[in-house]
């Protein structure tokens, strides 16, 4: 039969037994055992813990944007056309409408639209075609032999994108024949557009109606 230990031998080894219990208690409230899930391990590993949610990071630090000063700021580089490009544009716009101002009456109706739809899209040279705003007016000066020259200047730019230009013109028509006189047909908003490398009129309407664009 064992020996019974002594009252200090138990005493002893009761207090080991407590240590032992305490560091074991320890160390399981820190974090781990070595027989803990290693697919838990490896996504704590790689997720920095798994408590993030969705979209509070990124795996890579954020690059700061490039500033640049304001003296290096160039007006070019925010624009959907270069300035040769907006010039071009708003030549065919001035042209178009200084046809539209020009009418000689010994014409046809048919051929005075057909001429402007040389400036036109296709789908807006059809539009013209198909135009029958003549009526009376034609007739009248086509007895007086009447022929009106057009002139047109470009004021402003209404709005572009990035197929497209809005021109804002003030055109004006002076008639021979009628002691010179001239009447001012008002402002006008030409939509252009670039077709095959050429600018072309997608819309001419006045002004005021809005044309917005939209090529």
């Amino acid at each position: 039969m064992p020996k019974p230990l002594s009252d200090g031998a138990q005493r002893l080894v009761f207090g080991i037994l407590i240590v032992i219990l305490v560091s074991f208690g320890i160390y399981w409230s820190l974090g781990g055992s070595d027989t803990s899930d290693p697919e838990q391990q490896e996504q704590t590993a790689e997720g920095g813990g798994g408590g993030a949610s969705e979209g509070e990071g990124s795996d890579e630090p954020a690059v700061p944007l490039p500033t640049v000063a304001v003296e290096d700021m160039e007006l070019a580089d925010w624009l959907p056309f270069t300035e040769e490009e907006f010039v071009a544009a708003a030549a065919v716009a001035q042209a178009f409408a200084t046809d539209y101002g020009t009418v000689d009456y010994s014409e046809s109706p048919e051929e005075y639209y057909d001429r402007l739809g040389q400036y036109a899209t296709e789908e807006y040279a059809q539009t013209l075609a198909q135009s029958s705003g003549a009526g009376a007016l034609w007739g009248e000066r086509a007895e007086e032999e009447a022929v009106s020259t057009g002139r047109a200047v470009v004021e402003s730019i209404r709005g572009f994108d990035k197929e497209s230009i809005v021109f804002v013109l003030r055109v004006q028509s002076i008639t021979e024949g009628n002691d010179g006189k001239s009447q001012n047909l008002g402002d006008f908003a030409v939509t252009m557009v670039k077709k095959g490398g050429d600018w072309r009129v997608y819309d001419f309407q006045p002004a005021d109606a809005g044309n917005l664009g939209g090529g």
